[in-house]
């Protein structure tokens, strides 16, 4: 199943055209439609209640600052709309944590090997640390609209599913 990049509505794999506003859905072999399918991600906002979502957003922010994932962790475990993004946050964070180890060890065998290599390294953890940074905006900014959106790339990941319920 996909999503309609302009509306959201669930589509049916090879339709062509959104059933529910029109919008033409071929693929283009272009970066705009590239980037129209990765973040092409699915949105479970209308199962939610939205008072909840009104009442929760601050803590659906918190979600994305980091290990500040703990608080709405804690603290709106009875909110559907917070553990929605505290699922996201802290996936986020357990990558952030996972890339930090792996360019540890990385850096410390290359720099004993060839120093040079600590620059490629650099420049591929830069990169990545942006990319991080981009889909934390991503999550508060949909926090804040008050949406319950996957983030592009880690949003289909469900491993903690079963853990935060």
């Amino acid at each position: 199943m996909a999503f309609c990049p302009k509306c959201g509505a669930q589509i049916e794999d090879g339709v062509k055209v959104c059933p529910t506003c029109g919008e033409n859905l071929e693929v283009k072999d272009d970066v705009a439609a590239k980037v129209t399918e990765l973040t092409n991600t699915a949105d479970i906002t209308d199962t939610l209640d939205p008072n909840d979502i009104q009442n929760n957003k601050v803590m659906a922010i918190l979600a994305y600052l980091s290990w500040l994932v703990l608080i709405p962790l804690f603290a709106a475990k009875d909110s559907a709309f917070a553990r929605f993004h505290v699922k996201q946050g802290l996936l986020l964070a357990i990558c952030e944590v996972i890339v930090a180890v792996v360019f540890a060890i990385l850096n410390a065998i290359l720099g004993s090997i060839l120093p040079v290599l600590l620059l490629v390294t650099g420049i591929i953890n830069w990169i990545i640390n942006i990319i991080f940074f981009v889909l934390s905006i991503i999550g508060i900014i949909n926090a804040a609209q008050g949406k319950a959106k996957e983030l592009p790339i880690i949003g289909k990941i469900k491993i903690l599913d079963n853990v935060i319920k």
